[in-house]
């Protein structure tokens, strides 16, 4: 009886050690910076955002969210209603079609260092009975227009529902709390609200395997690494 309880405290040991050396092993990798130190760019141009949620407000709401953080890491963010109405002049509305564009011919007309590509894969509210969020994911590549080389890329996403404890009420509580939650998110367009969290967290510089600081940033070229 006690060499099979052993046995048992053995393997459950023995599966906690596996848990924690799996869990390690999912660690992100620290990303490889080099040809972004070697590029260094000065300006961003971002691009018309890709939707591919079904809400039609992702790419305006998502791509007015990116010069702030942007700014704030130090460099210079070409406005987006003079990115807007550049596109529009040249017959190209589409955001597919401008990311389609030879990253010469961007270089030619804005004269940017690099160029930003986002994808939104997520953006809106969706109710699932007991519980409601909005959530807003996008992806994101920084290319140099001069050479076509891919300087950095990162994801992030961020919910209404991070936080929240809908324990209390009951049953029928959350189911109501949930409805309620959904009809105001949707009406007020909380994807936006959350969309400014999501570009926060993907754009801005000093974060784990995030954007570098830019040169009009006081720590400019200072850092060894970024993030913890």
């Amino acid at each position: 009886m006690k060499n099979n309880r052993n046995k048992s405290l053995s393997l459950i040991a023995l599966s906690v050690i596996g848990l924690l050396v799996g869990g390690c092993a999912t660690t992100r990798q620290p990303y490889d910076y080099s040809a972004f130190k070697e590029a260094r760019p000065t300006s961003i141009l971002v691009l018309p955002p890709v939707n591919n949620s079904p809400d039609i407000n992702a790419t305006h709401s998502v791509m007015s969210l990116t010069t702030a953080p942007l700014a704030e890491a130090g460099y210079y963010v070409f406005p987006v209603t003079l990115v807007d109405e550049t596109f529009k002049q040249n017959g190209l509305t589409t955001p597919a079609d401008i990311h389609n564009l030879p990253a010469e011919k961007l270089q030619t007309i804005f004269g940017a260092d690099a160029a930003l590509y986002i994808t939104v894969t997520k953006y809106g509210t969706s109710y699932a009975v007991l519980s409601s969020e909005t959530r807003v994911t996008a992806d994101a590549k920084l290319v140099d227009l001069r050479t076509q080389k891919t300087l950095w890329s990162g994801v992030a996403t961020a919910s209404s529902a991070e936080g929240n404890n809908n324990s209390g009420g009951g049953l029928l509580g959350m189911l109501i709390t949930a409805a309620i939650k959904q009809i105001v998110e949707t009406a007020t367009d909380h994807g936006r609200v959350v969309a400014k969290t999501t570009s926060l967290r993907l754009l801005s510089a000093g974060t784990y395997n995030g954007i570098l600081y830019g040169p009009r940033s006081p720590y400019y070229v200072k850092e060894d690494k970024v993030g913890p």
